[in-house]
């Protein structure tokens, strides 16, 4: 079983664009419920499908498979709620983890995080000066829950 341990954080500043290169992702959720959800998401050119369980902590399960990109195109277009996730994702190293930076786009413009992925939730890290305050916790912050409830909508 494929598990993920990710800690999400907010960002301070814009010292980190001028870290990385980012690439443009489209994301569509088919299902979302408390026990998991289902997502599309393109890459550029590469389709995927993956499975997330229920988040305990910083830790759920995640099942991601490689699907034709006509095929994920298909079903962001016709079969995933909207809006659609548009983010823009930088890869930066930072002592020896890979920090990703999501700038999203479209109804979730204005909203920029962070997440690092950990072998377990105990691993210590250092984060960097433009790394803020952690919304792991905050469910509004999901993807699947940016979908439903786009920043642009809070309060």
């Amino acid at each position: 079983m494929g598990i993920e341990i990710e800690r999400k954080f907010l960002l301070v500043g814009e010292a980190w664009k001028k870290l990385a290169q980012g690439v443009r992702y489209r994301q569509g959720y088919l299902s979302t419920s408390k026990e998991s959800t289902v997502r599309v998401r393109t890459i550029e050119n590469t389709g995927y499908l993956t499975v997330k369980g229920k988040s305990t902590g910083a830790t759920r399960s995640e099942f991601e498979y490689e699907i034709p990109v006509e095929d994920a195109n298909t079903m962001l277009d016709q079969l995933c709620a909207k809006p659609l996730i548009e983010k823009k994702r930088y890869k930066i190293e930072y002592e020896g983890f890979t920090w990703e930076v999501d700038e999203f786009f479209g109804e979730n413009q204005g909203l920029v995080v962070a997440e690092i992925e950990l072998e377990s939730e105990d691993q210590p890290y250092t984060k960097p000066e433009w790394v803020g305050a952690e919304v792991t916790q905050d469910q509004r912050y999901f993807n699947s829950n940016l979908a439903r409830n786009p920043y642009c909508r809070w309060e």
